[in-house]
């Protein structure tokens, strides 16, 4: 079956990308950047994401299915202004490109697994969440809450639309994880203001796993939470990292310092959170490899040599 997938050349578009092309798929990368395909036989394919549907369009006819992952890192940078509104149209744009050419495509791509976040949301306590939840009210819930709108205008066309609402996925190469290392590694690693609040995580492999379910199962759509079943508060999360690194975990990031340092963001991304759990994925029986952050955690860090980065 031939895929598209926009973003494939990230973080989790890499690892997805591998993957589908393994398993025997013919794989399109779209990426702004040239020649920048995952590992295996996946082909890349340029494409400027400006909301409309140009010459790339074309690798959309035919395919068996489309994903959408493209879109500005949302803790990359500080959120000023001009960065959220990057955030947004980084999001809206691509997304509207891949529903245009799937409505103008002779024979319409079955699904669109199109990229979401728990952070849809909103600061949720202790309260445990579902897909059936209502939006929060923040930045990043309104972010998701469009993003998934746009995505689902492809219905329209007959395409199956799967939102693939991620938590914090972890793997040792890169996302959030990667960040959080250096201080661990020199000991002076631990919870970020209160600790209190949860952290809806997933094993990189386990949102691989269940992302490929998405695309091959035509029974399924609407959104799904690619959290682990078992979140854990910020605090736990960190015990658990100290002790995978061999390394305590007992200085506290104040909330104070992540405000100056990164703004809006710690308030809404960092010192708040999401009960989040898979209802819709354990419910269709899907089994995570990883569903204690323990587990996860063993499987990351299985080298007994650590060192920074």
């Amino acid at each position: 079956m031939k895929i598209v997938v926009a973003g494939g050349s990230g973080f989790l578009g890499r690892p997805l990308v591998d993957r589908l092309s393994s398993g025997g798929h013919d794989v399109v990368v779209l990426s702004r950047r040239e020649g920048a395909g995952g590992s295996g036989h996946a082909r890349s394919v340029s494409w400027q994401p400006d909301g409309t549907a140009g010459p790339w369009a074309r690798e959309i006819e035919g395919a068996g299915a489309v994903v959408n992952l493209a879109g500005e890192g949302i803790a990359d940078r500080r959120w000023t202004t001009a960065r959220k509104q990057a955030l947004e149209q980084s999001r809206m744009l691509s997304t509207r490109s891949l529903v245009e050419a799937i409505v103008r495509s002779t024979h319409t791509p079955p699904v669109l697994v199109n990229g979401s976040g728990v952070g849809y949301y909103g600061d949720t306590a202790d309260q445990v969440v579902t897909e059936s939840d209502p939006p929060g009210r923040d930045f990043l819930a309104q972010l998701c809450v469009a993003w998934e709108a746009e995505a689902r205008k492809a219905e329209s066309t007959g395409c199956r639309v799967s939102l693939i609402r991620s938590g914090l996925v972890l793997a040792r190469d890169g996302g959030a994880l990667k960040k959080m290392l250096p201080p661990f590694l020199m000991f002076v690693g631990g919870p970020i203001a209160s600790g209190r609040q949860f952290m809806p995580w997933i094993h990189r492999d386990d949102w691989v796993s269940l992302v490929t379910r998405l695309i091959e199962d035509a029974r399924i759509s609407g959104p799904f939470n690619a959290t682990a079943p078992n979140p854990v508060t910020n605090r736990d999360f960190s015990k658990a990292l100290g002790r995978a690194l061999h390394r305590p975990s007992v200085f506290p990031v104040p909330r104070f310092a992540l405000s100056v340092l990164v703004g809006e963001l710690a308030d809404v991304g960092l010192v708040t959170g999401q009960r989040a759990v898979p209802e819709r994925a354990t419910g269709m029986g899907f089994v995570f490899q990883y569903a204690t952050i323990e587990a996860a955690m063993s499987a990351i860090f299985g080298s007994p040599r650590l060192t920074p980065s």
